[in-house]
């Protein structure tokens, strides 16, 4: 054990997961993102902390972090008086619980697993759930330090291998390797990779076999959920019903807006015909 580099592990922890500027305006309220969200559900996030400045760059996508959407379960404890319904793999914390309003006002995304049955979800729920309290070793400092720089000059093809690159423990605390484990438990894919095998069929030259191979959880990151072709995208405004006909619009506030009541009885009265 040493000491000394798990006390700078922890600070370099608290340092990389401070917020940088603004977060990114979410693009559904609270309240609609509730009402879309199923359990089994992959909430990917825009975060604004230094190290999701730098997981962007790395993977060359809007998406910082992904968390596992369990819905209200009761083994789950609330926190703070909120149920806690997403589980993710935080690098101060470990993995945790934590409740939806922890990421309502920052800019998500629903990828939603397509045909996953009953018993698979609930599967990949408990095994989310089973890992929390799991803590990541902050005394790898050099794990840690790659990302001190925003931009680091790696090229292009290799930098989704330094999220992987190190002793592995941080890199699955901020990668998303818990979720990809989840999902890999029941054999479901992400992005797997594919080869192709030719028949051996002499009517049919152009007939192929297509094989999956299971990639190795640590090489997954946020956006592998956003881009696979097995998660569905699903936006929470249009779930709820979307009419664009009932857009209220800046530039027709004056038009859709009645003139206000003591404009209206100053205005003068139209001028009455004599009975006399």
């Amino acid at each position: 054990m040493n000491p000394i580099a798990r006390w700078i592990g922890a600070k370099l922890a608290d340092y990389l997961t401070r917020p940088v500027g603004r977060p990114s305006a979410t693009t559904s309220d609270a309240h609609a993102l509730a009402a879309a969200l199923q359990p089994g559900d992959v909430l990917l996030v825009e975060g604004n902390t230094r190290i999701s400045v730098a997981i962007k760059y790395l993977t060359q996508s809007t998406w910082s972090h992904a968390t596992l959407y369990v819905g209200r379960r009761p083994e789950l404890a609330p926190i703070d008086g909120e149920p806690a319904e997403l589980i993710e793999a935080d690098l101060k914390h470990g993995v945790r619980a934590v409740p939806l309003s922890t990421y309502a006002t920052l800019h998500t995304r629903i990828c939603r697993p397509v045909g996953l049955t009953d018993e698979d979800r609930e599967r990949v729920i408990r095994f989310a759930i089973g890992r929390i309290g799991h803590r990541y070793d902050l005394r790898n400092v050099i794990d840690l330090a790659r990302y001190l720089l925003r931009t680091p000059p790696v090229p292009a093809q290799y930098r989704r291998r330094l999220l992987a690159f190190g002793s592995g423990d941080p890199t699955r605390a901020i990668c998303s390797t818990l979720i990809a484990q989840a999902y890999q438990s029941v054999r479901y894919p992400i992005l797997p990779e594919v080869t192709r095998e030719k028949l051996a069929d002499p009517h049919c030259s152009h007939c192929y076999r297509e094989y999956l191979h299971i990639r190795h959880h640590s090489l997954y990151a946020p956006r592998d959920f956003d881009i696979s072709p097995y998660f569905r995208i699903v936006k929470p405004t249009l779930e709820r019903g979307f009419d664009y006909r009932r857009v209220l619009w800046a530039d027709r506030i004056e038009e859709a807006t009645p003139a206000p009541l003591a404009a209206r009885s100053a205005a003068p009265e139209p001028a009455r015909q004599s009975t006399r």
